[in-house]
């Protein structure tokens, strides 16, 4: 009896001490993670606040943030029973490098797509012309961009090679002007040719008065007089304006007599005497 009296004497201060450590370990996790939520929460909350933050790129901060705070905690708690951090910090830096140098392509991609959801060159929607890829944008992620080509075929884009391009956005201004050359032969009268594109952007009301539109001989042509016809219009109207003015003007032409010109090539025959 004076033998497991002892022991319990003994045990006493051990369990007592890891006792506390367990209940200050538990008290650690549930604030950190009370407080992990909280700046996850309030992350959100201000990135859908703000115009200039991307939702998607909002949900990341958040979670990154939460992940952070929890690993702080987690290295809390492991402090809290006497085991070294600094060793376990340094295994998880070894194990972070190594997974980057076999990730270089998807980590360029996820850090191209910061720089995307950031800079917002582009929103879901937008008609994008991406290194000679045209399209609509159907989703911005972390990796990859996903766009539908105006022929309705779906394309994933790395997004490194998105960032890493030039990038037209079709959509971002509200008007664009329309460039279009329209030839005619050298016998017809160039006053009369550009007096009926005049008229025909006149009559037509998706035509803007301001920009004015720009009608001027641009080159004499080898078969033909080039003018340059440079409407402004609005974003909305800019293809079927084009498709009507190529119609209309062409009516307008053979109404006129103005003419057409076909390609055309002299070929100068040589006869040789036979000697």
């Amino acid at each position: 009896m004076e033998d497991i009296n002892g022991m319990m004497e003994t045990a006493t201060p051990y369990v007592i001490e890891y006792g506390l450590n367990v209940i200050f370990a538990i008290l650690i996790l549930i604030v950190g993670w009370i407080v992990a939520n909280w700046a996850k929460g309030k992350i959100t909350q201000k990135g859908r606040a703000s115009e200039k933050l991307d939702d998607t790129l909002t949900l990341l901060f958040a979670k990154v943030t939460k992940i952070l705070i929890l690993v702080v905690v987690v290295m809390a708690v492991l402090g809290q029973f006497g085991v070294q951090t600094a060793s376990l910090v340094a295994v998880l830096g070894a194990l972070g490098l190594a997974v980057g140098l076999a990730w270089q392509g998807v980590l360029a991609d996820f850090a191209a797509g910061i720089m995307i959801l950031v800079m917002r060159p582009f929103k879901v929607g937008d008609a994008v012309d991406i290194a000679g890829t045209s399209g609509v944008v159907q989703e911005i992620g972390i990796v990859v961009t996903k766009l539908n080509t105006f022929d309705n075929i779906a394309m994933t884009l790395p997004n490194s090679n998105v960032w890493g391009t030039n990038i037209k956005n079709m959509s971002e201004n509200a008007i664009r002007r329309l460039d279009m050359v329209i030839g005619f032969g050298y016998d017809d009268d160039m006053d009369e040719a550009m007096r009926v594109v005049n008229e025909i952007l006149a009559e037509d009301n998706r035509v803007l008065e301001d920009p004015a539109p720009q009608v001027a001989v641009s080159e004499l042509g080898g078969s033909s007089v080039n003018i340059n016809v440079r409407p402004w219009t609005s974003k909305e109207d800019y293809w079927a304006l084009k498709f009507d003015l190529t119609k209309r003007i062409k009516e307008r032409f053979d109404e006129e007599g103005i003419n057409f010109p076909y390609p055309s090539q002299d070929v100068y025959l040589y006869n040789q005497d036979e000697s």
